[in-house]
């Protein structure tokens, strides 16, 4: 475990709906090439059923995407740099969403990141029945990016940006998917998007509204502490740890295996806190694009 100054401690409690937030700070904006697959730049033009584009724009509401299965009835886990692009409007050469979905979506918006949780069944865009699927971001065990040449954009500030950092969960009910938008000294953008914790699952990750599956609402709100991060308090001073998740792996070294485990024996039991939200907006369904469930994919 990490521990920070009590000093520190009340720079990082004030950081979490902080003003000095900004964009342009180091790892916020993405610098890399654009995977292959992808439109050179955001477009409302969608793809065929078939399509391999991996850019995501995730802008409000009724208009965001997500990665999902290039081929049916295949684990997210077995196929995690395989994933594509599906989009609730026509976007970047991607495949839609096939209407009605989701039966709820919460959309955020936060100094550090705009995150949106959705309810459904997914298995209309290829989800395995009960399959509870895996964790996506741009780094991958190669760091490559899972899914490879995965790229994300969004507008929520004003004009399309590309952004260095996200994360996402999708299992055959439910998705969850935060892209961070801005950093400052305390809290960088690869430190609230930790990729890291990839078997704690949605409300664990990316704290907010679990409770109102059948509700479609968009809301302002304050930022999170970044997954894994907590206050804590010991001998009358305030301090701030960080979890790692238990992980058991072997290692080969001159032709020798040796097993090795890292990480925390305990697990804490949710996150550090749900921030609040306000300026919330309720709608009876996604004003998304009219599209069929698809019959095949390729």
């Amino acid at each position: 475990m990490r521990y920070l100054s009590a000093a520190l401690l009340a720079l990082s409690l004030t950081a979490v709906s902080a003003q000095d937030v900004n964009s342009s700070q180091d790892g916020v904006l993405a610098t890399g090439t654009m995977g292959s697959t992808n439109p050179p730049s955001p477009t409302m033009k969608a793809g065929d059923a078939g399509s391999n584009a991996r850019l995501l724009s995730v802008n409000s509401i009724d208009d965001f995407c997500i990665f999902g299965p290039k081929e049916a009835n295949k684990t997210i886990g077995d196929t995690e740099g395989e994933q594509v692009a599906w989009c609730t409007q026509p976007r970047n050469d991607a495949r839609l969403i096939p209407d009605g979905t989701f039966t709820g979506v919460h959309f955020i918006t936060t100094p550090f990141y705009v995150q949106v949780v959705g309810w459904g069944d997914l298995t209309k865009i290829g989800l395995q029945d009960a399959d509870y699927g895996g964790e996506l971001d741009p780094h991958g065990a190669t760091g490559e990016g899972n899914p490879i040449g995965g790229n994300v954009t969004s507008n929520v500030s004003g004009t399309d940006e590309y952004y260095a950092e996200w994360m996402e969960f999708i299992s055959y009910e439910q998705f969850c998917l935060r892209v961070c938008t801005a950093g400052n000294d305390t809290w960088d953008a690869a430190t609230m998007c930790e990729h890291k914790l990839d078997e704690m699952g949605c409300g664990f990750i990316m704290p907010g509204d679990y409770e109102q599956k059948d509700v479609f609402q968009s809301c302002d709100a304050d930022a999170a502490y970044p997954p894994g991060m907590y206050s804590v308090a010991g001998d009358g001073d305030n301090s701030f740890s960080s979890f790692a998740q238990r992980y058991t792996g072997t290692l080969t070294q001159e032709g020798q295996q040796t097993v090795y485990t890292i990480g925390d024996t305990a697990t804490p039991s949710s996150a550090q806190m749900t921030p609040s939200s306000s300026n919330c907006r309720t709608q009876s369904s996604l004003n998304a694009a009219q599209q069929p469930t698809p019959t095949s994919s390729n």
